[in-house]
């Protein structure tokens, strides 16, 4: 028993579609930081590279700023230089930071999938727990990243040695030319080493996709126990599913006796409406002892039915809602009405007679006691 236990409790199980929505809507999504530094690395030099005029403009900004001469001798402030270096970084940052913005976003949609979570910006206490901080960091995640970590720094600094110890004499060379010259000579191998790292970058970041995707499906699997325990939520407990068979079930049966009813209204002395949703055929004959008994209910389009055969027939109808409902909820078709109702059916059915005779008398109000007032869906008022 203790095996069979432990082994229900083992998430082996992949997640089900209703896990991987449920975590969804908690903010947990597949996601790569390596990813979003290669992308955001390869867009940034490609924007570089289709800016060079951006490159010009600030070599001439950065030379504007030891060169006071020209302002003070036109008259203009230092400040405007100041001026223009902010409209340049704004300038830059627009040009760059709205394609950066679009390719993060292009990014995580390729990785993991767009998703907006609620949940996910909720403040967690449990965040600020030390010890649980530890265990990150002390575990297998953590020491992954480490490895990631360590991986990443000596890859690249070995592309980089690599490209830069073949250009090394034109670099030591550097200072010996003027500013213009020396950058131009940078941006020679910069292609090159730009190239190299960017090939660093995409194997890591396939690298790391890979990884979390295998960390995200394995923090989401499910033991045999999760997977009955989600069978119950969404389809229901095997004693609530037989239950609602059986309610569906009578409902259905209640139904067909409801409209096979209808043929029996030749019998009726009197329908009480509600004046269209509900209707109930009672039969009754003065000087009888017995209650009057229940020949046809129904409701929506079985009432309907009962109202144009009664019509038919000629069988005396009084519009009384409260009453109708209420013989409609507490009685069944072939049974006597229940002793609380006596008063108010025999009002109803002395206001028939009377009509069905001639006589021209206001139809009474009839009045029910508290516990007999139901509403259309048979839950039973206050008032």
């Amino acid at each position: 028993m203790a095996e069979d236990r432990d082994e229900s409790q083992e998430k082996t199980q992949e997640p089900t579609p209703r896990r991987l929505e449920k975590a969804k809507e908690d903010g947990k999504v597949l996601s790569s930081k390596e990813a979003f530094v290669f992308t955001s690395m390869f867009v940034g030099v490609l924007l570089f590279y289709l800016s060079p005029m951006l490159l010009d403009d600030f070599l001439k900004i950065c030379k504007s700023f030891f060169s006071f001469g020209p302002e003070v001798a036109n008259g203009k402030s230092p400040l405007e230089s100041m001026a223009t270096v902010i409209r340049f970084l704004l300038q830059v940052f627009l040009i760059f930071s709205i394609p950066l913005l679009i390719v993060s976003i292009i990014t995580q949609f390729v990785v993991g999938g767009i998703n907006f979570s609620i949940k996910s910006i909720y403040w967690k206490f449990e965040k600020l727990n030390p010890i649980k901080g530890l265990k990150r960091i002390f575990s297998i995640k953590g020491l992954v990243e480490l490895i990631k970590a360590i991986l990443k720094v000596t890859l690249l600094g070995a592309v980089s040695f690599f490209v830069i110890n073949k250009y090394l004499p034109d670099i030591t060379n550097l200072t010996s030319a003027n500013i213009f010259s020396a950058v131009n000579r940078m941006t020679s191998f910069f292609p090159e080493l730009a190239l190299a790292l960017m090939l660093v970058l995409a194997f890591l970041a396939i690298i790391d996709v890979i990884y979390q995707k295998y960390d995200y499906i394995k923090q989401l699997r499910m033991s045999h126990q999760d997977l009955k325990d989600e069978y119950k939520e969404t389809d229901g407990q095997p004693e609530v599913k037989q239950k609602i068979r059986k309610l569906q079930a009578q409902a259905a049966m209640k139904g067909r006796k409801e409209a096979s009813s209808v043929d029996d209204l030749k019998e009726a002395t009197a329908i009480i409406t509600n004046p269209t949703h509900f209707a109930v055929a009672l039969k009754y004959e003065v000087g009888e002892s017995t209650a009057p008994i229940i020949i046809s209910k129904g409701r929506g389009k079985n009432a309907e039915s009962i109202i144009k055969k009664g019509k038919e027939l000629e069988i005396g109808t009084m519009q009384s809602p409260k009453l109708a409902r209420a013989l409609y909820y507490t009685c069944e078709i072939g049974d006597e009405i229940i002793s609380k109702l006596y008063n108010a059916v025999a009002i109803a059915l002395a206001y028939i007679y009377k009509v069905n005779n001639g006589e021209e008398i206001e139809k009474p109000e009839i009045e029910l006691p508290e516990d007999m007032i139901y509403d259309e869906f048979g839950r039973k008022n206050d008032k």
